[in-house]
This record gives structure tokens, sequence and C-alpha cells, in this order.
């Protein structure tokens, strides 16, 4: 059937290319691998909480049953003890880029997090006293800022701000300048939350480095959808989620890296007993393990690694290029949808438009965008919404369609109409 609307025109062409674009998608069947995917439900959250893959449904099923239920107590000598080595050594070689015996599941983000800045900052500190600073920009994740505020007054620091473009982010000027003898420790996001900006984490790793600064970096919004290469572009020092694009489960608990030449001369604030070097010495004394299990702090939160697993394996096989390759053309479609549907109505495209400087999700900004989102929540289409006017188009390689994309889109469109 043909049409005079031009808007109509441009929906029909849209629906082409998306039906063409799930057709020609190497990694289209992975979608079935999901809960809920094959469901009329737009999710555009994955950037936020990741769909829960089928078999881990089984999964935690059976570890209920078998393990928990069969084996009680003596799971933790048969496999439970290794679990967060174990898992992070699969983080490491399938999402992050690191050699073994240098990642380690264990905490909250915020907590792990906590760790390791202030483990570095202590260190820097007491190689050289001068180094007092703090490094972070005013538009991180708030418990990267909040935490980063609290370290420096309870260590006698100071934070040195960066100040960015909210639709983008730190750049190398900018952070060329901030950094200098006064810095001990750098804090910066690979993928901006907000924006989605990316990071060239490897040209920002060397400005800290020249500086003489340890950098500590958060993954949490790249972790399994932009590759990383922790190893080879010289981290340091690296946190990241897993209940994003490693789909985790709610609270499931974070990563930590430290490269190998680290480990024994950090001493991390929060001695515990899992982190000693003989677990059950039970000694009146606090003897740090060597290794990431100096890491560790409490028992480890078994029941919570148990899903991603099971989005490690389906990374692993996919490869994290593929999966790369998938976003970029996911968030490219999704600009292209609302350069056509949502520019006329006044929304903007708040993120770079250049894939090579995007991680994997797209803020679209209008002033009506907070009513858009809690609309869009009572028809089965959610995004999520973050201030200013932000509207975050969350694209999970492995469990979005393009179809999706687009549909979820046309309701934004017909949202901000009514709204707007």
């Amino acid at each position: 059937m043909t049409t005079t609307d031009p808007a109509a025109a441009t929906i029909d062409e849209l629906a082409g290319e998306a039906s063409a674009l799930d057709a020609a998608d190497p990694l289209r069947a992975y979608r079935d691998a999901f809960v809920g995917a094959a469901t009329s439900l737009v999710y555009f959250d994955g950037n936020s909480l990741g769909r829960p893959p089928r078999a881990s449904v089984e999964r935690l099923a059976a570890f209920a049953r078998d393990e928990w239920g069969g084996r009680l107590i003596r799971g933790w000598d048969e496999s439970w003890m290794r679990l967060p080595f174990d898992i992070g050594d699969a983080i490491g070689r399938s999402v992050i880029g690191a050699a073994p015996g240098q990642t380690v599941v264990g905490d909250s983000t915020t907590v792990l997090l906590y760790k390791l800045v202030r483990a570095a900052f202590d260190a820097q500190h007491a190689a050289d006293p001068a180094r007092v600073e703090i490094v972070v920009d005013r538009d991180n994740f708030p418990t990267d800022r909040y935490l980063v505020d609290g370290i420096a007054r309870e260590r006698g620091g100071r934070v040195r701000w960066i100040d960015v473009d909210l639709s983008t982010g730190v750049t190398a000027d900018a952070l060329r300048a901030a950094v200098g003898p006064s810095t001990a420790v750098v804090l910066l996001s690979h993928v901006a939350y907000r924006s989605g900006y990316l990071a060239d984490a490897a040209a920002f790793t060397a400005i800290a480095h020249d500086a003489g600064a340890l950098v500590v970096w958060d993954l949490c919004h790249s972790a399994g959808s932009v590759p990383v290469r922790a190893d080879e572009w010289g981290f340091d020092l690296a946190v990241g989620c897993t209940y994003k694009y490693l789909n985790g489960g709610p609270g499931s608990p974070a990563f930590a890296y430290v490269a190998a030449r680290h480990q024994e001369a950090l001493a991390q604030p929060i001695q515990g007993w899992m982190g000693t070097a003989d677990v059950f010495a039970m000694g009146p004394d606090y003897r740090p393990a060597e290794g990431m299990r100096r890491f560790l702090s409490g028992t480890p939160p078994i029941v919570g690694m148990l899903a991603m697993q099971d989005t490690l394996a389906l990374i692993e096989e996919a490869g994290i290029e593929a999966i790369r390759d998938k976003s970029v053309a996911l968030t490219d479609f999704a600009v292209r949808v609302a350069d056509a549907v949502l520019t006329p109505l006044g929304v903007a495209v708040a993120s770079p438009r250049d894939a090579a400087d995007r991680g994997g999700h797209v803020t679209l900004s209008h002033p009506a965008m907070r009513a858009v989102t809690a609309r869009l929540w009572t028809e089965d289409v959610i995004p999520d919404y973050r201030d200013p006017d932000g509207l975050r188009i969350g694209l999970s390689p492995l469990s979005t369609s393009f179809a999706e994309t687009l549909t979820g889109l046309r309701a934004v469109r017909d949202a901000v109409a009514d709204l707007g």
C-alpha cells in the first residue's frame, strides 16, 4: 500500500531496515536464550538490569536443590570457596582482557570501588606525601563521586573535579590539565552513565601514568557490551557490576581487577576473614593473603554469583568483538530512528553520534521525558530516565532486536507527541 504521509513512509522504510538487519544479524539466535525476549514487552533498560538467561532459571533451581540442599556446608570445600576466583577469571578472559589471577567477584560496586580507590590513594600518598588529590569528573556516576569525596575527607586528601559536557564526557585535554605532581588517583568511567560517551581508556591511562598517578576504571556500563583490554591498555585497577550486560540479576556482586604488579603493594582497607592468608586459622592478627584473595573481606555471596555464569558462557561463545559490532549497529539504528521520528518533535540526541565515541546506550533529551518514561512503563515499554530531561535507550546486544528497538522508539514518539 502506498501513502503520501512522509512520516508513515519513513516508518515503513525504517521497519524494512529493521527487518533486514534482524535477518542478517549473526547474533539473532542468542535472543532466544533470555526469559521474556519473545514477548511484546520492549526492554530498553539492559544497561541497568539485564534480562535473565533461561539457563539461569534451571541453574538457580538446581543449586538450591542439589548443592545447597544436598551438599550443605560441604559445598564450600567442593567448589564455593573457588567460585569468586573462577568466575573472576572468566570475566577476565571473555569480558575485560585480563590474564588469570587478576579479577575476583566479591562485594557491591560501591564497596569494591571504595576498597580500590582507598588502597591506591594510601599507597601513592605513602610513597610521596605530596600526592593528595583524587581526580574525578563532575558527571561521573553518583557512587563514584560520593565515595571519592568521602575518601578524600577520611584520608586528609582533596578532590580535583573535572567539568564536562553532559552530552559527552572527559576529554584528553581536560584530564591532562587536571593531573600533575599532586595527583594520587584518577577515577574514570569507561562509558559515561548519562550520555553513553566512550572514553579512550588506553590514552587516558597513559596520561595519568605520565603524571605518576594510578587509575581506577569504572567498567559498569561497558563490561559485556564494549571490548576492554585491561592488560594491554595498562590498567592499574578496575571495578564493574554484573547485573547489566552480564545479566547476573538484581544486586548481583561486582568484580574487581587489580593488575598483578600492584597486588602485593596494596593494602585494602576492609580487613575481613576471607582476605587472610589462612582463612580458617582464625588467628589473633590479620595477615593478608597473596594475590586477589586479599581484596575479599567477608563471606562471598555465592547465590548472587550463579546467574552471570550463563551470560559469560554466551559472551565467550559469541565473542566480545561481535557483541560490540551488534551494539554499534543497534545504537546507530536508534539514532537514525530518533532523527527521523523524534527530532521533528523537538527531541535531541544527547549522546555522541560517532559510534567510536559511544558505548551501548543512547540518551534522548526533551523536557517531557520524565512523564514520557512513566507513561511508557505502563505500556510495557521500559526505558529509564536521567536528569536533566534524559530518556536512556539501553540496548543489550544479545537480547535486543532491531524490530524491538523500532517498536519502542515509535512508542516514545507517540508519548512525546501527546505529552510534549
